[in-house]
């Protein structure tokens, strides 16, 4: 019984598998509590002058001396501010920790798959196509495999570049579409506040489009219905006139008087053959 390419990859770097998985749930574990440290109760600390403007704020109950000695560079001895220490309760960020939790570890490997396979490719591009050309024939010779390392095997054979690019491309999708549509919104609400008369012109104008395109409708059909009317009328006649046994007449204007034309043939003389 043959083993599968991937259970011979797995066994000959087991180590490097191992030290690679630890160190991606390191990394997880450590975007995942960067995340939690960004979520519930947060204090900012901020500096006011004396117009109750905020022109300093730092996160922390306490102003570091760090940060006390650039403040006092920038605005001057703190004792002339107000200081004042806001706390808010700040949700878990999701969307933040899904993306990175993704991102991260896919763009790291891509990065580095990218790096070693040019190296390859610059330094050993020889021994990589002898190497691509003896896996291909590999492959297709038959192997007697379990579900899952067939399964492995197939996802191995696909081009690991391209799943990485559509799922970093869909992740980042995830985030950067809810922020674009959020931010186009408060830019619409901002211009609306600040040019509400424009919406209530082109409101207006499209009102009255509107109106006028429903009263020429209404004239339309007034007129079609009209036509259809004096059709039907025309066609009881005929079948009126039809059902009497009298020759169809045509019926002028009921105002004007009708002219009657009477034929009348002419006499003519019956001349006797001479005898």
């Amino acid at each position: 019984m043959k083993s599968s390419p991937i259970s011979k990859l797995l066994q000959e770097h087991k180590a490097l598998f191992t030290i690679i998985v630890v160190g991606l749930f390191l990394l997880e574990l450590e975007i995942f509590a960067l995340a939690v440290m960004q979520s519930g109760k947060q204090s900012v600390l901020q500096v006011l002058d004396n117009q109750g403007d905020v022109i300093h704020e730092t996160s922390g109950s306490n102003l570091s001396d760090f940060n006390r000695t650039n403040f006092e560079k920038v605005f001057g001895s703190l004792d002339q501010y107000t200081v004042r220490l806001h706390k808010h309760d700040a949700p878990f960020p999701f969307r933040a920790w899904f993306v990175a939790a993704i991102c991260i570890p896919i763009g790291a490997m891509m990065l580095f798959a990218f790096v070693v396979k040019a190296y390859l490719v610059i330094f050993h591009g020889e021994k990589v196509d002898k190497m691509a050309a003896g896996d291909s024939g590999s492959v297709n010779e038959p192997d007697v495999e379990s579900k899952l390392e067939s399964t492995l095997n197939r996802i191995g054979r696909m081009n690991i570049f391209n799943i990485g690019f559509l799922v970093f491309i869909g992740v980042i999708s995830y985030w950067i579409i809810p922020n674009m549509f959020t931010y186009l919104g408060q830019v619409g609400f901002d211009f609306f506040i600040q040019y509400e008369w424009v919406f209530f012109v082109l409101i207006g104008i499209v009102v009255c489009v509107c109106l006028w395109i429903v009263y020429l409708r209404y004239l339309l059909a007034k007129k079609s219905i009209q036509s259809h009317t004096e059709l039907q009328k025309h066609r009881i006649s005929l079948e009126y006139h039809a059902g009497s046994n009298q020759p169809l007449q045509l019926e002028g204007p009921s105002d004007t008087n009708q002219d009657i034309i009477d034929y009348k043939p002419e006499k003519t003389e019956e001349t006797t053959p001479p005898s």
